[in-house]
């Protein structure tokens, strides 16, 4: 084989590598602020004053002392305590704030099968007309009762989903609808 040939096809191989590599950093060095606004959750150091609550179609649901965020909600009238797990992809309801809520839990159908920490549980779907914290609200969430292993009513994705946005800012998670 000719060793012109040769010479100018590995030019051209390293030429075709070179650009490959500077149009991968090139469009990684691009796509980076869009990916990280995208996957970011936002720590903001000031905390929001009452008054600017009162004013917004926000709340503020403040960290406890260990460490997770709880509210006390409005469910159609009923107040339900919620601790806040954006690890859930729905709300859950206890079978006791179910009775509460008048849901009637011992005639649903509890055939949806949940794996999670404490292993396998069932639950039932329902729709709850609306949830309320503060000045936000959000109707017809979807939501799970189940039927046993939870001591406590999860606020979920469902919920949070529905939200124009949610942020962490100190020590409180700030929703706005």
């Amino acid at each position: 084989m000719d060793s012109g040939l040769v010479k100018n096809g590995l030019f051209a191989l390293a030429l075709a590598a070179l650009i490959a590599i500077t149009v991968r950093l090139t469009m990684s060095e691009k796509m980076k602020p869009e990916a990280a606004e995208a996957n970011s959750v936002s720590v903001v150091e000031e905390a929001i004053e009452p008054d600017e609550l009162k004013r917004s179609g926000m709340a503020a649901i403040n960290r406890r002392d260990d460490g997770h965020y709880w509210t006390t909600a409005d469910v159609d009238g009923v107040a339900v305590k919620f601790m806040v797990d954006t690890g859930a992809s729905i709300v859950a309801l206890t079978w006791k704030d179910a009775e509460r809520l008048e849901l009637d839990p011992e005639n649903l159908t509890f055939d949806t099968q949940i794996n999670t920490a404490g292993g396998t549980v069932y639950g039932a779907y329902v729709t709850l007309p609306s949830i309320r914290i503060g000045n936000v609200e959000v109707e017809n969430v979807d939501a799970l009762v189940l039927e046993n292993q939870l001591d406590q009513s999860l606020l979920g994705m469902s919920f949070l989903n529905e939200l124009y946005s949610y942020e962490f800012r100190k020590s409180q998670l700030i929703i706005r609808q």
